[in-house]
């Protein structure tokens, strides 16, 4: 008797620790939602319109979730041909291309004029360097890029 109580904990105990990891993931894919993302890093860069730039778009859900209104017009650029096609697929079904774009990036210069952007949101800068970032940030245009598990915030400064 004293087994089979044993044995019941013990199976007990290991659902219990399955439930939990089970839990853990699920929460993990959540803080993954594209949706509340963008939110955060909305909020964390305090940018509240104009062009935003997602480097490294991959699916293109992030790149569609930054419009979060008509103050902002958003393109995804990323290097790999296949992403880009699946993020403009993602976009059209969508019914957002117009106030969001999608484009292949080549090279390691940023396809834009100098102090352009008001946001550029990199999970990997993919070649582009900081200074290439901040030439085409507008003056207190803020760069947001990925860090590991966590993001770091630059803003441009104005000029004296």
């Amino acid at each position: 008797m004293a087994l089979s109580l044993r044995a019941s904990l013990t199976k007990f105990a290991f659902t219990c620790v399955v439930l939990g990891v089970c839990f853990t993931v699920a929460n993990a894919q959540n803080t993954n939602d594209p949706a509340q993302l963008a939110a955060d890093i909305l909020d964390a860069t305090k940018v509240q319109g104009g062009l935003i730039i997602h480097l490294g778009c991959g699916d293109g859900r992030l790149t569609a979730a930054l419009r979060t209104s008509d103050s902002f017009q958003v393109q995804g650029l990323d290097r790999d041909a296949a992403a880009v096609a699946k993020a403009r697929d993602y976009v059209k079904a969508q019914g957002l291309y117009g106030g969001i774009s999608v484009d292949q990036l080549s090279g390691n210069r940023l396809p834009y004029i100098d102090n352009l952007i008001n946001l550029i949101v990199a999970e990997d800068l993919g070649g582009a360097t900081m200074e290439e970032v901040n030439r085409v940030l507008v003056p207190n245009g803020v760069a947001y890029v990925r860090q590991g598990n966590s993001w770091q915030k630059t803003v441009k400064p104005r000029p004296p």
